[in-house]
């Protein structure tokens, strides 16, 4: 009863526990590892006494040091808030120019833009402002109300065809379907593309030149270039917001798609909105 067995294969003591022919080596634990083991036991149950650690009914113990992270996280934020206290009431009292020709102030500008921009922009004109078919490319060059600095906070701040802005932008192409023949839409259509390719009927566009000439130069300008003060858009070059087809310059001809964009002015107040407008100036388009 007394004598100790040992396995004869690894020389090693067992338990004295056997299950069905087997039996259990009688290896312990590195004393290192026990050590170990019994100070992280220790280290937990002080952890649990000095911070938040058990959940109760309706809060949680608070723990002898008193630590919050949402106190930690407020204080965080009022410092950061501080140190850009000074640049926020710059590009509030300063005029865009200004903000422009301060290196520090329109990167700072531009940072605090770009997360503007994700956030209230990036659902219509693309995370990358890439735009998508009727929403605008503020990566290009190509600008229907003007791509300078006072025009892009013009068009952020008060909107297009925002009925709750009086400010805001404000032009309608006409619903030229009532007021023209199929044909005469047609023959505008191919004019159109005519200004930028190829026609798939020279004699339609021949026929619409004077279509245009009587019913779009007005505001399209004589030469299809555009008048940024109505918003009308050139149409001589390869960008097109609806499409570019005879067929998709012909519907929006007959039934036109005016879009609206939301004054953000009202919403996120002029400091942001000049933020966003350095921003947009800055992706490459801007004048």
């Amino acid at each position: 009863m007394g004598s100790k067995h040992i396995d004869e294969v690894s020389g090693v003591e067992t338990t004295g526990h056997e299950w069905d022919g087997i039996k259990e080596l009688n290896n312990p634990l590195p004393r290192w590892w026990v050590w170990a083991f019994y100070a992280t036991i220790v280290w937990s149950i002080g952890y649990a006494v000095a911070y938040p650690a058990w959940p109760m009914l309706r809060s949680a113990t608070t723990g002898m040091l008193g630590y919050s992270s949402r106190q930690e996280l407020g204080s965080e934020m009022k410092t950061a808030e501080a140190a850009r206290a000074s640049q926020l009431a710059a590009i509030r009292q300063k005029p865009l120019a200004e903000i422009l020709a301060d290196d520090d102030l329109r990167r700072f500008a531009v940072s605090a833009g770009a997360a503007a921009f994700k956030v209230n922009c990036s659902q219509c004109h693309g995370s990358g402002a890439q735009g998508a078919a009727g929403y605008p490319n503020l990566n290009d060059d190509d600008w229907l109300w003007g791509g300078d600095i006072e025009a892009i906070h013009q068009t952020i701040a008060h909107g297009i065809r925002f009925a709750a802005d009086e400010e805001t932008r404000v032009s309608e192409m006409p619903a030229f379907g009532a007021m023209l023949e199929p044909e005469q839409v047609k023959q505008v259509a191919a004019y159109v593309v005519s200004l930028s390719g190829k026609p798939s009927d020279p004699a339609l566009a021949q026929a619409g030149a004077q279509v245009f000439a009587d019913n779009c130069a007005a505001c399209h300008a004589e030469n299809g270039t555009g008048n940024r003060e109505l918003g009308a858009p050139d149409l001589t070059d390869a960008i097109w917001l609806y499409g570019s087809s005879e067929a998709q310059i012909a519907a929006q001809v007959r039934a036109p798609r005016n879009g609206v964009m939301p004054a953000w002015n009202s919403r996120l107040g002029d400091t942001t909105v000049k933020q966003l407008s350095v921003y947009v100036h800055s992706l490459g388009g801007g004048e």
